[in-house]
């Protein structure tokens, strides 16, 4: 954006000149010349703030649509961080689940071992 406020402004500053080089160099009188000088100077002033109005317009306007998008994106984010929170709750669970019916088959194991070796050790 500044190379292109550069390029405005020079061509501003090169019209500018032009006319008022121009305007010196015309075969008037020295109020006409005057007055050419003022209407044109009035003229460049008049496009100049026309450019940097429309120059402002876009930036506003790509600033607020760069809002709007990262607006977009942190409810977004938003929503997948929910996401991958309720998974990890449901991953836990599932462990917790896991780890209990592995509990229960382990006493389960241990119990028949120990019946079994209660078993043998009155056979013996």
């Amino acid at each position: 954006m500044s190379s292109r406020g550069d390029f405005i402004a020079g061509i501003v500053v090169g019209g500018f000149l032009g006319a008022i080089i121009g305007i010196l160099y015309a075969p008037k009188s020295g109020r006409e010349t005057r007055e050419d000088i003022g209407r044109k100077t009035d003229e460049l002033l008049s496009k100049a703030k026309e450019e940097y109005d429309r120059a402002i317009e876009k930036t506003r306007k790509a600033y607020d649509s760069t809002l709007e998008r990262i607006r977009r994106l942190e409810q977004q984010t938003q929503q997948k961080v929910e996401e991958v929170g309720q998974k990890v709750d449901e991953i836990k669970e599932q462990g917790k689940e896991t780890l209990e019916g592995g509990k229960g088959r382990l006493k389960n194991a241990i119990a028949a071992g120990v019946e079994a070796f209660k078993e043998e050790q009155k056979k013996a």
